[in-house]
Parts: C-alpha cells; structure tokens; sequence
C-alpha cells in the first residue's frame, strides 16, 4: 500500500535521496523548498509521484503553504531534511547573532514549522516524523559553532515530540548523518585535505553517501521500525560510537 510522504528539503541532499528511495517503492512524496524551478526539475525527473511544493520552511506563511498544498490527505511519513549553513566565521558581535539566527532558522524552525503544520494530518496510529540532525550536534562543529547548536536543539525537540505524539502511535526519531560530501553542504570547503580528514575520522575507512542515509529513513518510516522512538540513529562510519 503506496504512503504519502512529505519531504522538507526535497530538492536536493539527503531529503533528495529520501524522495527517489520513496518514489521507487510507490509512494506519493511531496517535496518542499524555496526554488521553484529546481524543484519543479527535480520532480519531472522523478515522476509524476513525486510533487514540488515551493515554499520557505523557516516561516510560518511557508509550513502552512506545504500544509494547503496536500489538502485533506493523511501524511503518512514527514522527512525534516531542509538544513544550511554559512560557515562563516564571524568576528563582530551583531555578525555573530545574524550567522546563529540564520542557522537556528535554517535548521531549527524548518523542521519544528512544518511538523506542527502537518501534525494534525499525521495517520494515526502509524504516523512517522524523521528529523536530520548531525555529527555536528555531537562533536561541535567548527566556524562559529552556530551549525551545531542548531541541529543539537532538535535532539530535545525530538524526546519532547516522541512524547507528545506516543499515545497516537507516531513515532518521531532522528538521524545524525556524519560526513556526507555527494550533497550541495560542504560546497568549496570540501577541498581534497578537507576530505582526507573527515575520512580518516571514520572507522570506515570512506565518506558515506546520500542514499546510504534515505535507506535509513526509509527504515524508520516502515512497520518494521514502530516500536523505535525519540531516538538519535548515527550513520557516521563510527566516527562517533554509542551516542
């Protein structure tokens, strides 16, 4: 029986390679983010399932455009994948706030919105909500420490949510990605030393990949996995053990 699945962030990344592993299985997926033309790309390219919805996830006007766009449908599974950060390293104190506010934005808020805005939609009992947080949250990430602390909020966002949505049978998990470079993230940082270090971090020996991530989505979103809730699910290569 074919899901509905909406994907924040679906144009491109890990929410991308969460749509195609969806899509290929059967299911309808919405795909949400601010280009329209690349999104509208996206979705042509992977078929008539697949249903770009424009909008800015980091405002209340944008989750609530994703919530309209869908109707009265049910929504089987939510991927919160929409995610970014500058990088930058700022010195100035009001650089300093704008670089935090703009990722707490960018990370936060994009996955809180448009969760609260298809909440009254999730199937009950059996509703998924997937968050994407990082190895970041864990290990602090580098710059201006912004990134990390962003996706690290999303860990109590995501104990207080499995609670709250429990008793109706949803489960709500996140996963925690490590270094994933065949995305749009990393951009001209991902310089051949760049990648050297982060591999040679892993136990793994290599970089992980997109879909190796949407495979484990996609493991959350199925039956076999509704008895697991308000949990952190690594794929890091072991960079980071047991947390």
């Amino acid at each position: 029986m074919s899901a509905t699945v909406v994907v924040g962030g679906g144009g491109s990344g890990i929410g991308l390679a969460a749509a195609e592993a969806f899509a290929a299985q059967g299911d309808t997926v919405w795909i949400a983010g601010r280009r329209e033309g690349h999104l509208r790309s996206v979705a042509g390219r992977l078929g008539p399932a697949v249903r770009p919805v424009v909008a800015d996830l980091s405002t209340p006007k944008g989750a609530a455009t994703v919530a309209a766009a869908l109707g009265g449908c049910t929504v089987d599974v939510v991927i919160a994948a929409a995610g970014s950060t500058r990088a930058g390293r700022p010195r100035e104190l009001a650089d300093v706030a704008d670089e935090w506010r703009h990722d707490f934005d960018n990370n936060v808020l994009t996955a809180v919105l448009l969760v609260e805005a298809l909440r009254p939609r999730l199937a009950r009992p059996g509703g998924r909500v997937i968050g994407i947080s990082s190895i970041g949250a864990q290990l602090g990430s580098g710059y201006s420490g912004s990134y990390g602390g962003a996706k690290a909020a999303l860990h109590a966002w995501v104990y207080w949510l499995a609670a709250e949505l429990g008793s109706d049978g949803i489960t709500a998990n996140l996963v925690l990605p490590g270094y994933i470079p065949d995305t749009e993230f990393f951009g001209e940082r991902a310089n051949e030393s760049f990648h050297a270090e982060r591999v040679g971090r892993t136990l793994l020996g290599r970089a992980g990949t997109s879909a190796e991530v949407a495979q484990t989505i996609r493991f959350l979103a199925s039956p076999g996995a509704g008895f697991i809730t308000g949990q952190l699910l690594g794929v890091n290569g072991g960079t980071v053990l047991g947390r």
